[in-house]
């Protein structure tokens, strides 16, 4: 264990001697057969388990390391599975909490490929999803039926960053035997510990902050003692694992989440001030900003706020829109965020419970670690464009 304050943690998280053998960083550890002296030794390392070498599928002291590190980061947790993507970390624990017949309350602000899979592989597994408003708060217990098995949370929610009262449904989750899991992607346990405030399931996407770099696919999911035993057993009957390399670089990254992640925070909250002041913006949606949805809650629970943020504009069309996003200099357009650099995308709220509503169309940014003077100055001539077209 690494133990220390924030930073101290992430230097030292998942760095045991079993893991590093000496080395400074856990070296890559690449194997598919694992070889045994005797059949004795291979019939000990039956059932599979962390930390004995079994078979490349179930691990590594690669992916123990990254995987104790993630453990360490999050108060209260026992353990945690790694998964090839955060999608199949999202489909991981769903699977290990639910069964067919049950019901699950599931965020209305979710992240894309998270309502993807509820409305085909869960609803043909005969899970039902309901969707629910990112605001209800402790009013979930009036949407709990008999059927209800679990609670999904997204905070603050995918493109439109509503923040949720996080330890609020959890209570009412768990006054009614509900499972509660969470999309903790946005803030990382570093400015949201999902456990500590009642969460069962964290779930990360590691392929943004924790690699920080843009350049692999990875998936965890922490939880307590009460479920590790059982997601791990789901993960291992899936066949679900993440390769070496990319946990390799992923625990590379994480020994500078903290300082990206204050420096994300900075320039995102220059950035989303300058643009509330700006014309031709309607509305800046960062849970850091007293009009954010939610706000009250992301400042009570959380201990900061990433670079991800979306603005509405005030008017206009999508194809003003795509003018403004293919002008900038400094943001590329692409999916995901939490590299090193600025992404600017049209984004399009797709709602169930409750209808999306802007006074013109929607933009998600990512910030990520230019100078936000330069990126203003960009966004800045954007606005102009968008402004002039208008």
């Amino acid at each position: 264990m690494s133990g220390g304050k924030r930073d101290t943690m992430l230097a030292g998280a998942g760095r045991r001697k079993e893991w590093t053998r000496g080395i400074v960083n856990p070296p890559v550890w690449r194997a598919s057969t694992i070889l045994f002296d005797s059949v004795e030794a291979m019939e000990a390392a039956n059932p599979p388990r962390d930390g004995v070498l079994h078979y490349g599928r179930n691990g590594t002291p690669t992916t123990w390391a990254l995987a104790e590190a993630l453990t360490e980061l999050e108060p209260g947790a026992a353990g945690t599975r790694l998964y090839p993507s955060g999608s199949a970390a999202v489909a991981g624990a769903l699977l290990t909490a639910l069964k067919g017949g049950d019901e699950l309350l599931m965020v209305d602000s979710a992240y894309g490929p998270t309502r993807n899979l509820c409305d085909t592989v869960l609803r043909r597994f005969g899970v039902e999803t309901c969707y629910y408003d990112p605001l209800v708060g402790r009013g979930i217990e009036a949407l709990i039926s008999e059927r209800t098995r679990a609670v999904f949370l997204e905070s603050p929610g995918s493109l439109s960053f509503e923040v949720q009262d996080v330890p609020g449904i959890c209570e009412v989750a768990r006054g009614r035997g509900l499972v509660t899991l969470i999309d903790n992607t946005w803030a990382t346990p570093i400015f949201f510990p999902a456990i500590a405030a009642g969460v069962d399931f964290a779930i990360l996407s590691c392929t943004k902050y924790v690699a920080g770099h843009s350049d692999l696919m990875l998936g965890s999911v922490t939880t307590t003692a009460e479920w590790l035993g059982k997601l791990d057993r789901t993960a291992r009957a899936l066949g679900q694992s993440a390769g070496p390399d990319d946990c390799w670089l992923a625990a590379r990254g994480l020994r500078t989440l903290g300082v990206r992640l204050d420096r994300h925070q900075s320039s995102g909250l220059q950035i989303a001030r300058w643009l509330a002041e700006q014309p031709q913006v309607a509305r800046v949606l960062h849970p850091a900003l007293a009009d954010c949805p939610g706000h009250e809650f992301w400042k009570r629970d959380f201990r900061g706020s990433s670079g991800v943020f979306s603005f509405v504009l005030n008017g206009g069309d999508s194809a003003g829109r795509a003018r403004l996003i293919e002008g900038l200099e400094h943001f590329g357009i692409g999916y995901s965020w939490g590299g090193f650099e600025s992404l600017a995308i049209p984004a399009d709220p797709v709602r169930t419970a409750r209808e999306w509503n802007g006074e013109g169309p929607l933009v998600r940014l990512q910030i990520g670690l230019e100078d936000p003077e330069d990126l203003i100055a960009d966004l800045a001539s954007g606005l102009a464009r968008y402004g002039e077209a208008r």
